[in-house]
């Protein structure tokens, strides 16, 4: 840490990360550097950390470096480690594109999920193909103040807890994390997502993350309710045998997401990079005492 680090900030619907890129996991991101880079007050200010590592390179990912040659080493704002962030993997792919490691077109990027196929559009949208969703079985609860709501339990990589409710107010102010029952669903922790119907295939959406709080967007959360309302509306495509697409739009823009009958699933919008700069060794330091 006594040299500079390059860093660069983008964000995917105003979900937005500090980049550090690191291609041969030389640079040690304790969790509490991590939190301070991530800090808005005292650092660069983040929902999260994408550290760009070759698969090779790290211990996590060697073995997708075959399908994958850069690794997503992804942390949530507070530090921890986290499995996906699928507004994160678009933002990774735009740095890989921006730093001439990637043209327009398709790629794959490793992550903690998974392999990921990504495709960055010459109109500058990008798709991630988010894997399959899996859904847990067992009833949910989610809390906020005195109201409670049943939720649908999906795994995107990650945990969600899908809650349908009348109005985004009733999701108070999410600053902590709503509780939920049984405690044995998440024993790590979940996303929660409130979700409220704009139209026919059209949802809005508020989140908690895990390790973050309220953020402008959740690109699994996204996917995980397009899931979720899917199987509430009757157009499963598993069991319609057609593809079920829902605009879903989130604080910081809209997010579309397909569900195809074999399960897979696209995530389609937009990365930008705002930023580069350098992180200087005497501050890291202070900011760790």
């Amino acid at each position: 840490m006594r040299t500079r680090i390059a860093f660069l900030k983008g964000h995917g619907t105003e979900n937005d990360f500090v980049i550090v890129p690191d291609p041969e996991n030389a640079i040690d991101l304790s969790p509490a550097a991590v939190a301070a880079l991530c800090d808005r007050r005292a650092g660069i200010g983040g929902d999260g950390l994408l550290h760009v590592v070759r698969s090779a390179a790290h211990p996590e990912a060697r073995a997708m470096a075959a399908e994958a040659e850069w690794f997503m080493d992804y942390r949530n704002g507070d530090g921890s480690v986290a499995e996906m962030c699928g507004n994160g993997v678009r933002v990774f792919a735009r740095y890989l594109q921006r730093a001439g490691h990637v043209a327009a077109g398709d790629t794959a990027i490793a992550t903690r999920g998974g392999v990921k196929t990504v495709h960055i559009a010459k109109d500058g949208d990008i798709t991630v193909g988010m894997g399959r969703a899996l859904l847990p079985e067992g009833d949910v609860t989610v809390s906020v103040g005195g109201r409670s709501w049943p939720a649908r339990n999906v795994n995107m990589g990650n945990p969600h807890a899908v809650a349908f409710v009348d109005d985004l107010a009733h999701a108070g102010d999410l600053y902590t994390p709503p509780p939920f029952s049984p405690a044995a669903a998440y024993p790590d922790g979940v996303n929660v997502e409130f979700v409220v119907d704009r139209g026919p295939r059209h949802v809005a959406l508020r989140v908690h993350e895990r390790g973050s709080g309220e953020t402008r967007s959740c690109g699994t959360g996204a996917c995980a309710v397009a899931v979720a309302a899917a199987r509430r509306d009757g157009a499963d495509p598993k069991a319609t045998g057609t593809p079920a697409t829902y605009t879903v739009d989130v604080p910081g823009g809209t997010l579309v997401i397909t569900e195809r009958p074999d399960g897979e699933i696209e995530m389609t919008g937009p990365a930008v990079i705002v930023a580069e700069g350098v992180i200087e060794p005497e501050w890291l330091e202070n900011a760790l005492r």
